[in-house]
């Protein structure tokens, strides 16, 4: 089964991914920009910066992503729900104020620093991946569940999560 998780900046997808491929058993997939960028020894920003100008960067991104997601696995990236042939669909959000604390305490940013970082990176991704795939990140319709990590904990949201996971596996069956 192959379950992806998508989310916008500082959402949760990954601690929620971390969660569910433990629990389960299964492979986490977690590629990032963030990796990349470091690999390249520039900024995230402008690793970004490069991609828009480069649209093969997210194409290479993305087959990658294809030819890791196989068998048993937990698919945690923005696009992971549109790019993979996934079983089970989540989609963690939660504000903008929830989103900023957790990347600014993560990425060392004070909270004004970093309502501007994520509010940057969500349009860069958003008006990218339009452009690219014609892919509205916006658009819930695809999802099975969207799940608020402003609300819950990571350990409630793994329960919700595991609770649509076996209905979408009944229905599967049955």
């Amino acid at each position: 089964m192959i379950i992806t998780i998508s989310g916008l900046t500082g959402s949760g997808k990954n601690t929620l991914g971390e969660l569910l491929a433990k629990t389960l058993g299964y492979k986490l997939i977690c590629p990032t920009f963030k990796d990349l960028a470091a690999k390249d020894g520039i900024s995230l920003m402008e690793f970004q910066k490069k991609a828009e100008k480069d649209p093969d960067i997210d194409k290479r991104f993305d087959a990658l992503l294809r030819e890791q997601a196989v068998g048993d696995c937990v698919v945690t990236t923005w696009l992971g729900p549109w790019i993979v042939d996934a079983d089970v669909r989540l989609k963690v959000i939660a504000p903008i104020e929830v989103r900023a604390k957790r990347t600014g305490k993560r990425d060392k940013m004070p909270l004004k620093e970093a309502i501007k970082h994520v509010k940057e990176r969500d349009d860069r991704n958003r008006k990218r991946y339009k452009k690219i795939y014609g892919i509205d990140i916006d658009d819930e319709e695809r999802f099975d569940a969207c799940l608020n990590s402003g609300i819950y904990r990571p350990e409630e949201l793994q329960s919700f999560a595991l609770s649509i996971i076996e209905l979408r596996t009944k229905r599967k069956e049955g």
